[in-house]
């Protein structure tokens, strides 16, 4: 069975994560990728290279040569995408600029994911991973610690969201081609992406109080008998419920210990729940705790490292693990495809191919085939998704992210929330901004004959609820597409829609436990990663998945179900180090004491703050001023002089140090420094908005920067239940308003927003 992509040819420049891993996700879902290295093969050899370069084909130019430059233009003649991620103005140094290949393909769309965008004043900085994470506030101090040294995390949060933004803004632009002929240059900066990361962390509120903080002791990890820990996630009433009666403490009842709005009120009583809840789970094992209580309904998981993960059941069943045989390490575990649909599923095609592997057939096409075509369309678009109208019916954050990104694109966006949801719409003025709402209770048979109205105007339905969830409603994908047989149908869920934990509910905190990030990130005691990043991150591949679902139907006119999970991210995102193959050795840094990959890749405390330096050797360090004598030390004795040296003066004398010696630093900012940084500002990263009965509140804006169908923040998000009006209208209940209010069917205000 073919890709949605199986027509598309690529082009892939990368290096380090970002590129590669964006050519090894449009290459996933069929598209013929070339890789184009330098003859001394990648600038990072690492076993990673065996995932992002995986069912590609490999070519080997020297850039600085002018034959090698010809042949790289031709190939480019004949592709539909490039991608690239050097730093702004080296692709065109090398002759290979968006400008001047678009003016000779004018179909192609051109990728680049540098660190920092082309218009930034650190456009020329080496934004080595650890330096983006600086900027971006991913090293932060703990928080409950109390401490002020920030922490280094392994995961290259910055590449992999450059990535998966990226193949989602080519796939827009793809579609958008599809009707009116024309390629566009897109721009990812890597630092640009992490704001849809930030999420939450970035939202305030600035005319009232603070979100409230969520979970408690109902929500945290435990420590078992056998010394292993559980992620319990007891986020509801229904969950503490079904926990109470399986762990065999109904008498708690009696004395008023699981009543979840009282703990959350009373900080006295919740310490003394999570007191007894210490003790509780210390009685059994991990395993028999997430056995136990995942029986009864309520979200538990082992908090895992990932080579336990690697060969898990429900990560192999899923095939969100897979095992390739690859040319140089032999068989090897690693992570499945991100972006999953059912008629056009992709494939991974082979391993990574041998440097230079490809040359003799790809010279061969390029000059049988010449140019590609070009091609003419009827309409010019203003956004991608221009006519395109969503039904979102998600809940938390995953779910609606999907929908927003969508809405992003130029999607109109319905979001349908049940008004007697427990506490009110989740999350709604961070995930629900570009959208228009409407309270719809789906368990009335009126609510459901509304909502069949709207799917026969709908093109997309994204949902997040559990398999059996929506067949209970009688909203499942074979019942909407019986309906609707175009419809493109998105489910988002925790763990994958194989396998035995398939119908498990999940949220972020579970994914991070069982595939290993709280794990590596917390050493001896478990820790969340700093941002909520498989929640984010799921939420743009499923408008991945959407975006090549509709890529699909546009050539075939059929649509499909697609899915995207959490777990799935979590693998992505892990993918620099989440491979098993035989002398494979766990050595990535790790805990809470960590402050980079070392010396020359690390943190660092100035007198008046904390820096990241990334040095590409010894020597270049020791060409910066005041840290002469340094280019002979063992890397113990190294970070400990640096220590010292950095110690002596601030960051902004250090950061300009290091960059004037070609290495790369920023200052460790915190989330507010990075929200209110006028670039941030200026370009709708950052927005500060008046919100319908709340006031003004700042939330993250929308990153992609696309030539030609730019991406757009849309409205703030609307008091929940505000567009029932005009919604009605458009399916003939204008008149119905009032009535449907009476029976309870719509609600229009007073649902809140947590």
């Amino acid at each position: 069975m073919s890709g949605a992509l199986n027509e598309i040819r690529v082009i892939d420049f990368g290096q380090y994560i970002a590129g590669p891993l964006a050519g090894q996700l449009l290459a996933d879902q069929g598209a013929d990728v070339i890789r184009v290295d330098p003859p001394s093969g990648p600038s990072w050899q690492t076993p990673a290279n065996a995932t992002w370069n995986r069912g590609k084909r490999s070519i080997a130019l020297d850039l600085k040569q002018p034959d090698d430059v010809e042949i790289a233009r031709r190939l480019v003649a004949s592709a539909d995408v490039l991608v690239e991620n050097f730093r702004p103005g080296v692709m065109d140094r090398l002759g290979l600029g968006a400008e001047e290949l678009t003016s000779a393909n004018p179909g192609l769309v051109y990728l680049s994911l540098p660190g920092f965008g082309s218009d930034d004043e650190r456009a020329g900085t080496p934004a080595w991973e650890g330096v983006v994470g600086a900027a971006t506030a991913t090293y932060r101090p703990n928080a409950e610690e109390g401490g002020d040294q920030p922490i280094y995390t392994a995961i290259p949060m910055a590449s992999v969201y450059g990535a998966l933004l990226g193949v989602t803004s080519v796939t827009m632009a793809l579609n958008a081609r599809e009707r009116d002929g024309r390629g566009q240059r897109i721009e990812m900066p890597l630092h640009d992406a992490m704001f849809p990361a930030v999420g939450l962390y970035g939202l305030k509120v600035l005319d009232g109080p603070p979100r409230p903080l969520r979970g408690g002791p109902w929500v945290r990890q435990y420590k078992c008998q056998d010394g292993r820990w559980v992620q319990f996630h007891a986020a509801n009433t229904r969950f503490i419920e079904q926990f109470v009666d399986a762990a065999g403490i109904a008498a708690w009842r009696a004395e008023g210990l699981v009543d979840r709005e009282r703990t959350a009120s009373q900080p006295k009583l919740a310490n003394e729940i999570r007191l007894r809840l210490e003790e509780l789970f210390k009685t059994k094992s991990a395993p028999e705790w997430e056995e136990l209580v995942n029986a009864a309904g309520t979200p538990t998981a082992i908090c895992r490292p990932s080579a336990e993960w690697l060969q898990h059941p429900q990560a192999i069943e899923s095939e969100m693990v897979i095992e390739v045989d690859d040319p140089e390490l032999g068989p090897m575990k690693q992570p499945g495809i991100q972006a999953r649909l059912l008629s056009t599923p992709g494939a991974v095609r082979g391993p990574a191919p041998r440097l230079d592997a490809d040359r003799d057939s790809v010279l061969a096409e390029i000059k049988a085939n010449g140019n590609r075509a070009s091609i003419v369309g009827p309409e010019d678009l203003r956004a991608a998704l221009d006519g395109v109208k969503v039904l979102d019916l998600c809940i938390i954050l995953a779910g609606p992210t999907c929908g927003r990104t969508l809405a992003e694109f130029g999607a109109d966006v319905i979001k349908i929330d049940n008004p007697s949801r427990e506490g009110g719409v989740a999350f709604h003025n961070d995930v629900n901004r570009a959208k228009r709402s409407i309270l719809l209770d789906l368990k009335t048979e009126t609510g459901r004959e509304l909502f069949w109205k709207l799917v026969d105007q709908a093109d997309v339905l994204v949902q997040n609820y559990r398999k059996g969830v929506v067949g209970r409603l009688g909203i499942d994908y074979e019942a909407v597409k019986t309906r609707k047989p175009d419809i493109v149908y998105a489910s988002l869920n925790a763990y994958g829609h194989k396998g035995p934990w398939a119908e498990r509910p999940g949220w972020e905190q579970l994914a991070q436990a069982t595939t290993g990030m709280q794990e590596r990130f917390g050493g001896d005691l478990p820790v969340l990663q700093p941002y909520a990043i498989n929640d984010y991150g799921t939420g743009i591949s499923g408008a991945y998945a959407v975006a090549l679902a509709l890529l699909q139907r546009q050539k075939t006119g059929d649509g499909q179900h697609v899915d995207a999970a959490l777990a799935y991210t979590a693998c992505t995102l892990q993918s620099v180090f989440l491979q098993d193959y035989e002398g494979k050795k766990w050595e990535e840094p790790r805990g809470q004491d960590c402050l980079g990959d070392g010396p020359l890749q690390r943190l660092y405390q100035a007198s008046d703050g904390w820096l990241f330096c990334a040095a590409p050797d010894a020597a270049r360090l020791a060409a910066v001023e005041g840290l002469d004598g340094t280019a002979d030390l063992a890397d113990a004795d190294l970070a400990a002089e640096l220590t010292t040296h950095f110690r002596s003066g601030s960051t902004a004398i250090w950061v300009g140090r290091l960059l004037a010696a070609g290495c790369g630093a920023h200052r460790a900012l915190s989330v507010d420094e990075l929200m209110d940084a006028p670039r941030a500002q200026e370009h709708g990263l950052s927005l500060t908005r008046e919100h319908d009965g709340v006031g003004l509140i700042r939330t993250t804006g929308a990153a992609p920067m696309l030539s030609r169908t730019p991406v757009r923040a849309g409205r703030a998000a609307p008091a929940p239940g505000a567009d029932a009006a005009s919604i009605l209208a458009e399916i003939g209940h204008e008149d119905d308003l009032q009535r449907l209010v009476a029976d309870g069917v719509v609600v229009t205000e007073g649902v809140p927003t947590i």
